[in-house]
């Protein structure tokens, strides 16, 4: 059977998603302090299977299975894995166990399936109750045509909807998904967004910033059970990391920006909640970094570039606090990029993340595999705002808009980059991932989400080209023109390119997804822009094909 023949392969059904009411939401709201021990969200979503189904984790031989089922005590499900959607004759069959410690998430790791196949599976109950059947797929083994990818980031409940799910759904054009990060948001009602941003018909819930295990778990519930999200891990597989919305805006080891411990308590708790509660909700292993083999086509690396090992990232504002002499200014700028920004040893993923990838790239092109591509959540390729962009402000821009573009501008000036929570804050970090990528001759692909925007960069080291990357576009949280209004998106995708060498094409105004197809000969990005999201629609307003031919480390626009 062929690539696309395969991608045709009938869908199962779907089922309604029971999403959160505003009745719901009150009566949540009013609980009485007698069931404080029961999970919030279980409280919130109806009894039996609430959730539909999820699979992750691909492996040629096997797959993890997830579901939800809620009970009056913890239940062992029978799990199913079939080649037919009646399940006439199942090839692989097991128990899973739904507890209320796991706030009633379930998951089983199905093996001894044949590998670049795609399959269903269900799960029962104990009463004879079924869940929603899904469909999965196997990694495949040895000589690999083709592969595709559809890659998400930046999901905002809050926005609107969830658009990009809907049509990668709709289409199933994919052999697997990959999610970068922030697969939803910490913040409370009426920050990000705003009242005046959000959409009418969205109830988040709880209402208030998520810090405690019923607060996580809940915000999980709610965004699961919008029906886009759940029909997309119900047809395909997923790869999930998590990036700092899971835990909480800018995000290192030891804290967060949105984190305050005097009234919220040991960051190291609330990490450690948020580690748990994506474990719980999403079908993810508990390694925090992993590898995937796709044939002889390529290996997925799933970096953790967040909450292991990340320094804190550097402050331009505290550079330049009490300083307005334009002298004093550049003379600041400078030391700052010569010292602090320089230092050899700040790190994003750590010695031995760094040294598990080194060797894992070698590893891989020893292998004779194709391509070698990074999984992972925040841009590497290098961007500076463009000086002219501080011209253009309005007089009836923000104070605090005006004061941040400033410093990057002056920033930009001195040779540095506006993004320091990106591999743009950490070069020298940056600097030995991509040289362990050259040492190991790989044909290197990165993909990178975290900036609402799309891009495409070629990436270099001390003047050799080292690969290519690939930045998606948010499925739903806002992009440059929601603060950059005054700069049309065309003149300010144009002024990023003429201002930063790596960068090749930039779209800094819509929403949607990307589909990476990888050849042994090509990597080629769609990116699929799916307008605007205050309305469910699953349909594209347009789309940027951008690729490049294998060990080339140059794009075709």
């Amino acid at each position: 059977m062929s690539m696309s023949e395969d991608h045709t392969l009938r869908l199962p059904a779907a089922s309604p998603a029971t999403a959160l009411t505003r009745r719901g939401l009150f009566t949540l709201a009013g609980a009485s302090a007698a069931l404080a021990a029961t999970p919030l969200a279980a409280r919130s979503f109806g009894s039996g299977f609430t959730h539909g189904v999820a699979s992750g984790e691909p492996a040629a031989h096997s797959v993890l299975l997830w579901t939800r089922f809620v009970a009056d005590a913890e239940t062992r499900l029978i799990w199913e894995v079939s080649a037919s959607e009646d399940f006439s004759r199942p090839l692989a069959s097991g128990e899973a166990l739904a507890s209320p410690a796991r706030d009633w998430c379930a998951k089983a790791i199905a093996g001894s399936l044949a590998p670049g196949q795609w399959y269903f599976y269900r799960f029962v109950a104990p009463d004879g109750a079924v869940s929603d059947i899904g469909r999965t797929r196997t990694l495949p083994q040895g000589p690999t045509a083709a592969f595709r990818l559809a890659v998400f980031s930046c999901s905002n409940y809050g926005f609107g909807w969830f658009n990009a799910y809907g049509h990668a759904a709709e289409v199933a054009d994919c052999d697997l998904a990959l999610h970068l990060g922030d697969y939803l948001y910490e913040y409370e009602k009426g920050t990000y967004p705003t009242a005046q941003q959000a959409a009418a018909d969205r109830v988040l819930a709880p209402e208030n910033e998520i810090v405690t295990l019923a607060d996580y778990r809940l915000r999980y519930a709610t965004y699961r059970a919008d029906p886009d999200l759940r029909r997309i891990h119900q047809i395909m597989p997923m790869i999930c990391i998590m990036d700092d919305h899971e835990s909480a805006n800018d995000s290192w080891h030891g804290g967060a920006q949105n984190h305050t411990p005097a009234t919220e308590g040991a960051w190291d708790m609330r990490k450690a909640i948020a580690f748990q509660v994506n474990r719980e909700w999403l079908p993810v292993s508990d390694d925090p970094y992993a590898a995937y083999q796709v044939g002889d086509l390529a290996t997925l690396f799933r970096l953790e570039t967040r909450l292991l090992a990340r320094d804190k990232q550097l402050d331009l504002g505290a550079v330049l606090a009490g300083k307005s002499d334009p002298q004093e200014v550049a003379q600041a700028l400078a030391a700052f990029r010569d010292g602090a920004y320089a230092a050899s040893d700040r790190t994003m993923l750590g010695a031995a993340q760094e040294q598990w990838l080194a060797e894992g790239l070698a590893a891989s092109v020893k292998n004779g595999t194709a391509w070698q591509v990074l999984v992972q959540q925040v841009l590497m390729g290098n961007l500076r705002t463009p000086s002219g962009l501080i011209d253009q402000l309005g007089s009836a821009l923000p104070d605090y808009v005006r004061q941040r573009l400033t410093a990057a501008s002056l920033a930009s000036k001195a040779g540095l980059p506006f993004n320091m929570d990106a591999w743009d804050g950490y070069p020298a970090a940056r600097a030995r991932v991509i040289a362990s990528a050259l040492a190991a001759d790989a044909n290197l692909l990165v993909l990178a989400g975290d900036t609402h925007n799309g891009w495409a960069f070629e990436l270099g080291h001390e003047g050799a080209k080292a690969g290519i990357e690939f930045g998606v576009q948010s499925v739903s949280s806002p992009g440059f023109e929601s603060y950059l209004s005054f700069v049309p998106p065309k003149d300010l995708a144009t002024a990023m390119v003429t201002t930063n060498a790596g960068l090749k094409w930039a779209d800094t105004s819509q929403r949607g997804y990307m589909v990476v197809e990888l050849t042994p000969a090509r990597a080629t990005t769609e990116y699929r822009f799916t307008g605007g999201v205050r309305q469910r629609a699953a349909k594209l307003t347009g789309t940027k094909r951008v690729s490049a031919a294998a060990g080339s480390g140059t794009l075709e626009i």
